[in-house]
């Protein structure tokens, strides 16, 4: 079971950050928050980042919480603990960054809860499995062959924070 440990928390975390994702765009497009928000004439950008900001401090706790249970559970041994920081900061703000955007997208549709999955899950599967083998890395040996990992990690992040700050405009427009 300790094989499958980190393939199993990073899972946990992307199907949380779906649920999250879905409760709180639906409540905004419920109760008209985004039509609030695009007529509050804030830039469209730090609307975007700001969501990408809550749901990765959302992601972060839950992280932290569940690397306890973790722990204590499969009595685990961190060995690489600043790769494990970076692996975790740098796939929370990958799945924030895309999830944000198709959270946006899928907001206003009846079918949200299950175009919502289908639609990021493939998008994120890159990023599970290079926080996967950056934290299999980390756990089992010397820490330095999991920094290519987190370097990955980071473009995903980068470019998924980058197009979504582009891309969230005409979606906040639509909604």
């Amino acid at each position: 079971m300790k094989l499958a440990t980190p393939g199993l928390f990073w899972v946990t975390v992307l199907f949380s950050a779906v649920l999250t994702l879905q409760r709180s765009f639906a409540l905004e497009a419920e109760d008209g928050i985004l039509e609030a928000l695009r007529l509050s004439g804030m830039s469209p950008a730090g609307i975007y980042l700001g969501k990408v900001t809550a749901l990765t401090i959302e992601l972060l706790l839950l992280e932290a919480v569940l690397v306890l249970g973790v722990a204590v559970l499969y009595d685990t041994k961190f060995l690489g603990i600043p790769l494990l920081f970076a692996i975790a900061l740098l796939a929370t703000l990958g799945i924030a960054g895309a999830g944000a955007v198709y959270g946006a997208l899928a907001a206003r549709l009846r079918s949200r809860e299950t175009l919502l999955p289908l639609l990021l899950l493939p998008l994120l599967a890159p990023v599970l499995i290079a926080a996967t083998r950056g934290c299999e890395v980390s756990l089992e040996r010397e820490a330095m062959s999991g920094w290519p990992w987190a370097a990955l990690l980071g473009i995903f992040a980068l470019v998924y924070l980058t197009l979504g700050s582009f891309l969230f405009r005409p979606l906040l427009e639509d909604a």
